[in-house]
């Protein structure tokens, strides 16, 4: 069901921003807010694992395990996942998506690089031959139909916009639902993408690991054929630059006071999930996010 509301949203004429959920407080966080979709980064799973974020060895395995504790705190809303490269041909990769799909994710994307691009290396450096990754998500949209296809495309920043429209065309043909143009930003090259392929919903990346971008209203980004917009990171790094000041303060003054943080009430009834056995103190917290 949640990939079906997936689709739904792809097919909308509107643009859903997709935060980044990491564990299932953050994605009760995240439902409480509203918002319709959510997305597991690879970079988070990594830095909550093991410290460094993107280190290029976090299995597929480990990225659905970490999204089956995130689907009960959901309630059915989409769960999309980074697959990185979808490992080295089709049926690895339909593992992947079948192992995603026990774990409650609703959609993946796939990218077409020939090594992670991590570890110093700038992602895209490396691109996989178009037919090999076509092939991958031709098998994912054959195999796993109950998974939601999002290709993403590294040539941008190496090989530009016109290979960038030829890769995106061929993922598209191969079966993939949407696609995402990574290094496009600008609203004219976004609108040279959509004309391309007409009909194909667009999704774009606001990493702040790709530094500065353009910030496009939602009615560009729509008119563009934009659906959806990730922020894999934005919650992690809040979070990290609340616990720092927190640490901080402690570390100085003894004491968490001078920073702002969640009423333990509201944490409590957030974890409860049901007005009926939360904390007495927690009922002024309403569904909408409280902070």
């Amino acid at each position: 069901m949640t990939a079906s509301a997936l689709r739904a949203i792809l097919a909308s004429d509107r643009v859903t921003h997709v935060p980044g959920v990491y564990d299932p407080v953050t994605a009760a966080l995240a439902a409480a807010a509203g918002h319709r979709a959510v997305y597991l980064s690879g970079a988070a799973v990594s830095a909550i694992m093991l410290g460094p974020p993107d280190l290029g060895f976090v299995h597929g395995a480990q990225i659905a395990d970490r999204a089956s504790t995130l689907a009960p705190a959901l309630d059915g809303i989409p769960l999309i996942a980074d697959a990185d490269t979808g490992y080295d041909d089709p049926v690895p990769a339909v593992w992947t998506a079948l192992a995603y799909a026990r774990a409650g994710i609703s959609g993946l994307h796939l990218a077409d690089q020939a090594g992670p691009g991590r570890g110093g290396r700038p992602a895209g450096t490396e691109l996989a031959d178009i037919g090999a990754t076509a092939a991958k998500i031709t098998a994912l949209a054959d195999q796993v139909p109950q998974i939601v296809v999002i290709a993403r495309t590294c040539a941008h920043p190496v090989r530009g916009l016109d290979e960038t429209i030829v890769r995106c065309r061929a993922y598209a043909e191969a079966g993939a639902a949407a696609i995402l143009p990574e290094g496009v930003d600008t609203l004219e090259e976004l609108t040279l993408v959509h004309a391309a392929l007409p009909g194909v919903p667009l999704v774009i990346n606001r990493s702040e690991a790709g530094g500065a971008r353009p910030v496009l209203s939602d009615a560009d980004l729509a008119g563009a054929g934009v659906r959806l917009v990730l922020h894999p990171v934005a919650a992690l790094l809040a979070a990290m630059r609340a616990a720092s000041l927190a640490y901080r303060a402690i570390a100085d003054g003894g004491t968490a006071e001078p920073v702002d943080r969640m009423p333990w009430a509201a944490f409590t009834a957030l974890a409860a999930r049901d007005d009926s056995t939360a904390d007495l103190d927690a009922r002024y917290v309403p569904r909408g996010l409280q902070t």
